[in-house]
């Protein structure tokens, strides 16, 4: 398969940068594919798993939550609010948060207190279920 650019990057790190031979992504309408050649697009990103296939067979996972996809000529870059490789993702660490947050919730005494703590669980949410189980 033929191979082309591919970058992924937060507004911490960039987090991946190399090339690759396709790139599944969770567009705002649903997850696509992009290949060699693919044709030009922009689209925004909803929450779920960056699924990035290397030449080697290797296949790194990450999991990113919201942002813009672009595929031009010059390649495929997303640009993620937040994004985090599946491999450094501690399922122990979010569950106990998780908990913390729905008592927050539950002890919340204004409505923006509910609001973020009720933000907060969808997001920690999201986190869990990319990683499964």
């Amino acid at each position: 398969m033929a191979a082309f650019h591919f970058e992924l990057v937060s507004p911490e790190k960039l987090l991946f940068s190399g090339d690759v031979e396709s790139v599944v992504a969770p567009g705002a309408e649903g997850q696509f594919t992009v290949l060699k050649d693919h044709a030009p697009v922009m689209t925004t990103l909803k929450s779920g798993v960056v699924t990035v296939a290397g030449g080697d067979g290797k296949v790194e996972k990450l999991f990113v939550r919201g942002g813009f996809a672009d595929v031009s000529a010059a390649g495929f870059t997303i640009l993620a609010e937040l994004a985090i490789p599946l491999s450094e993702i501690d399922v122990a660490k979010v569950d106990a948060d998780l908990k913390d947050a729905r008592e927050d919730l539950a002890d919340a005494k204004t409505e923006e207190a509910r609001h973020a703590a009720a933000e907060r669980i969808a997001q920690l949410q999201e986190l869990r279920a990319s990683v499964g189980a």
